[in-house]
């Protein structure tokens, strides 16, 4: 099956009471970090999960050593996806507001740490769910057990100091950051503004059409092998503030198709801790 999927809000209201079927709820806001929690107990998809993408989906931040949003402990993130009930075979859907930046990340760690089919992204996110007049629940879904056994992928990943050495190599380097942060015109989160050497812009709304859904398979081929020039796609690294929107430039590409490339997951905010490493402005 596909690496990367996307499901239509009538597809989806199809399988929920399927018993193989995990819908997880990843709502979240860098403005309000408790936003996601309160908007899930507000409503949410009939028998979803909520994942939280700073207590479930990433790890501690160490000041002056990780970015803002550190890859999670492995073994913590497999028992909560258990507690979920994942299983191997389990088809998991993943949702937030409607750009799936935070559905993405979900579903790059569970690639990460082995799960390499029946993964879907609701495609529109809550937004088109409630444009499809679907119904959400205030109800928690009853506890169930599964016994998903995963491990994490290192291949899957490359750390700062290991970039830091190959900047003059010729892999593509993609920054899923606005062109303005990008340049170095605007810096709202960070405390250095600009971009790796090297890298090329690539925002990861440009993966979605007016609607906030996703391009076809073969507009979002056009759109990478445009940004790679002619370099291969299994050499690309994506990145961006801190890890977050990158996975959904992972999955664009995967959902075209593509094969899977890898993730700086400390990205911009943990290359900066470090001010031996170069800088870049401008385009």
């Amino acid at each position: 099956m596909p690496l990367a999927q996307v499901i239509s809000p009538q597809q989806l209201a199809n399988q929920l009471e399927a018993p193989d079927w995990i819908v997880i709820d990843c709502r979240f806001s860098l403005d309000d970090p408790t936003y996601g929690r309160r908007a899930y107990e507000e409503g949410h998809l009939p028998g979803a999960r909520f994942a939280d993408l700073e207590q479930d989906l990433s790890g501690p931040v160490i000041p002056g050593r990780t970015g803002r949003h550190p890859l999670p402990d492995a073994e913590r993130l497999l028992s909560r996806l258990r507690e979920w009930g994942l299983e191997e075979h389990s088809q998991v859907v993943l949702y937030d507001d409607g750009p799936g930046a935070f559905a993405a990340r979900a579903w790059w760690l569970l690639v990460w740490l082995g799960k390499r089919d029946g993964l879907y992204l609701l495609d529109g996110g809550l937004r088109a769910w409630r444009e499809a007049a679907m119904p959400l629940t205030t109800e928690r879904p009853a506890a169930r057990r599964g016994g998903f056994q995963g491990a994490p992928d290192e291949r899957l990943v490359i750390s700062s100091e290991q970039l830091a050495t190959r900047l003059d190599a010729p892999a593509p380097l993609l920054d899923a950051r606005a062109l303005p942060r990008f340049r170095g015109d605007q810096e709202p989160i960070d405390p250095v503004a600009g971009h790796i050497p090297g890298a090329r812009c690539a925002p990861f709304t440009d993966n979605l059409d007016d609607s906030g859904r996703f391009l076809s398979p073969e507009r979002l081929a056009q759109r990478f092998t445009a940004l790679l020039e002619g370099q291969r796609p299994s050499d690309v690294i994506a990145y961006c503030g801190s890890g977050v929107t990158a996975c959904h430039n992972l999955f664009a590409m995967a959902l075209a198709g593509l094969p899977l490339a890898r993730l700086h997951a400390g990205s911009w905010s943990e290359w900066i801790t470090d001010p031996s490493r170069p800088v870049a402005r401008g385009d």
